[in-house]
């Protein structure tokens, strides 16, 4: 018995190659225009970087209040001088017997 392939066969596995080609070319055309957008939105970012000069930054800080530099320099000095709690890193567990335990495991 030789199975013979209809035109019927031919034509939906065409389709079907067809069909993922197209979706496959879609799927690169959308990839492409995200890598588009991404690189203008790194452009404007940098444009917007280099506007902010050194004299800009030199100016906000002479507007800055000297309770804002103050807030800056304590939390500067708690994070270069590690101000936090140091733990002795020993874990230590007892043992509570419960009577729940008794009954779910006589062997207990």
């Amino acid at each position: 018995m030789i199975a013979t392939i209809s035109s019927t066969t031919w034509q939906m596995t065409g389709v079907g190659i067809g069909v993922v080609f197209s979706i496959l070319l879609v799927l690169v055309l959308i990839l492409q225009i995200f890598t588009l957008v991404a690189r203008m939105t790194k452009a404007k970012v940098n444009e917007v970087k280099n506007d902010f000069s050194t004299k800009q930054q030199a100016k906000a800080f002479e507007q800055a209040s000297e309770q804002d530099k103050a807030a800056v320099a304590v939390a500067l000095y708690l994070y270069y001088n590690d101000a936090h709690d140091h733990e002795s890193g020993v874990l230590t567990h007892t043992y509570n017997f419960h009577h729940w335990r008794r009954e779910l495991n006589p062997q207990l």
